[in-house]
């Protein structure tokens, strides 16, 4: 009499994140591993592999950090320094200034334009500020008086 016996499968859970770790939102992916062989658990497992991290190279969902100004900071005639840039919400800009001669204000569309600080505006004097882009319009200015007309100001579209 022949005995049969059942193999029963491996099952192992591949999960892949924004960091690689094991996250709430993380992607998992089963794989169930049967009799094939080694060499086809190590293709499938592979494969598993590349897909996550196309996933996620191609998903966007790590924010981006940008210096304003590039290596010369926040100085005069930034205005044209987000050209040809794409901003997304949630990405973060890096004011690198000498805090003894400017600033940065967040400020509205009008401020802006007129390059007034509006009252209850958001002053940062730190030198090495960090702000976290919202969804839409950003407007940044240097309130210390003349450097907003010179060109020390920028405006944001982030999608």
């Amino acid at each position: 009499m022949h005995s049969h016996h059942l193999h029963q499968p491996k099952l192992t859970i591949l999960t892949c994140g924004p960091n690689y770790s094991s996250q709430s939102s993380s992607l998992s992916m089963a794989m169930a591993q049967g009799s094939g062989s080694a060499g086809q658990k190590a293709s499938v497992y592979l494969l598993a592999m590349v897909l996550c991290i196309m996933l996620f190279a191609s998903s966007g969902t790590q924010a981006a950090t940008y210096v304003v100004g590039g290596p010369a900071g926040w100085t005069f005639n930034t205005n044209s320094w987000p050209n040809g840039k794409r901003f997304r919400a949630g990405d973060v800009l890096i004011f690198n200034y000498d805090p003894k001669m400017h600033n940065v204000v967040l400020v509205d569309r009008a401020g802006y334009s007129r390059c007034t600080t509006p009252r209850g505006a958001r002053v940062l004097q730190s030198g090495k500020d960090k702000i976290k882009l919202g969804k839409g319009q950003n407007y940044f200015i240097c309130s210390i008086p003349g450097h907003c007309d010179s060109g020390m100001k920028i405006a944001i579209t982030a999608a």
